[in-house]
């Protein structure tokens, strides 16, 4: 097997679809395809994966997202909000991006290392001014460090709730700024605490690389004189309330006429 090759491990039941990012001696580093996941394996472990399977159900996943356009009044005009989104991962903030494009939704990207984050987010809302902030990355809960609610216990959540506490910092209001924060199994209640809108994971579970950008293009969208249909919107993501969980909130898109 070579770096790039995609393929799945024996050892979790094939479940999840990587590609060889890295080898070093007898150890394969994996990141995952579609779930926002890194791992390590051993070449006996690992079975190529064949296009085919579908294993994630991600071809019907795909589906539903481009069933989620909606038709808009042709006699209006529709302004989104604005989504500053930052990424621990450069190919997971590329892949959101064209997201957004696809949804004709005003968004700008950074890649930063999730310990840069904190440290660099004040300035580039004061910067950017956006309606909505997006702060993912990479994550992971270890069992054996602790319970869901001891920060040692993760890998980056401590992390992500600096950065949520310094968005707060420049915006204390949840609808000014909507901020949208976690990865794969991260500390839901803590980051909801800290100031999140919505946040990974309430079941610890993996999420998809678009989950968080979904709840961003959803806010967008929305009326900004309307409360959400929180349950409707947090179904849209690939795992719904096992991934991702959060607060009523108004949109942030004004409607003008005429066109």
């Amino acid at each position: 097997m070579n770096i790039g090759d995609m393929v799945t491990r024996n050892s979790h039941n094939n479940d999840i679809v990587f590609t060889i990012v890295d080898i070093d001696d007898d150890i394969y580093y994996l990141k995952g395809i579609n779930v926002r996941l890194y791992a390590d394996s051993t070449l006996d472990d690992l079975v190529k994966y064949d296009n085919n399977e579908d294993i994630e159900d991600e071809k019907d996943f795909q589906e539903r997202l481009k069933e989620d356009d909606v038709d808009r009044n042709s006699e209006y005009f529709y302004l989104p909000g604005k989504i500053l989104h930052i990424d621990g991962d450069r190919d997971y903030l590329k892949r959101c991006l064209n997201y957004y494009e696809s949804k004709n939704i005003a968004a700008i990207g950074f890649t930063k290392k999730e310990d840069e984050i904190a440290n660099d987010i004040y300035a580039l809302l004061e910067e950017y001014q956006p309606n909505i902030l997006v702060i993912t990355g990479h994550d992971a809960y270890y069992k054996k460090k602790g319970g869901y609610e001891e920060a040692s216990a993760y890998k980056n959540s401590s992390l992500f709730i600096d950065a949520v506490k310094e968005a707060r910092r420049f915006e204390s209001s949840h609808q000014k700024l909507i901020v949208i924060a976690g990865a794969c199994q991260s500390n839901y209640e803590a980051l909801i605490k800290a100031g999140a809108n919505f946040a990974s994971s309430p079941k610890r579970i993996n999420i998809h690389a678009l989950d968080p950008a979904i709840i961003a293009a959803h806010m967008s969208l929305a009326d900004t004189n309307k409360d959400i249909n929180l349950k409707d919107i947090i179904e849209h993501t690939k795992y719904g309330s096992e991934g991702m969980g959060g607060i009523i909130t108004k949109g942030t898109m004004y409607t003008g006429y005429p066109r």
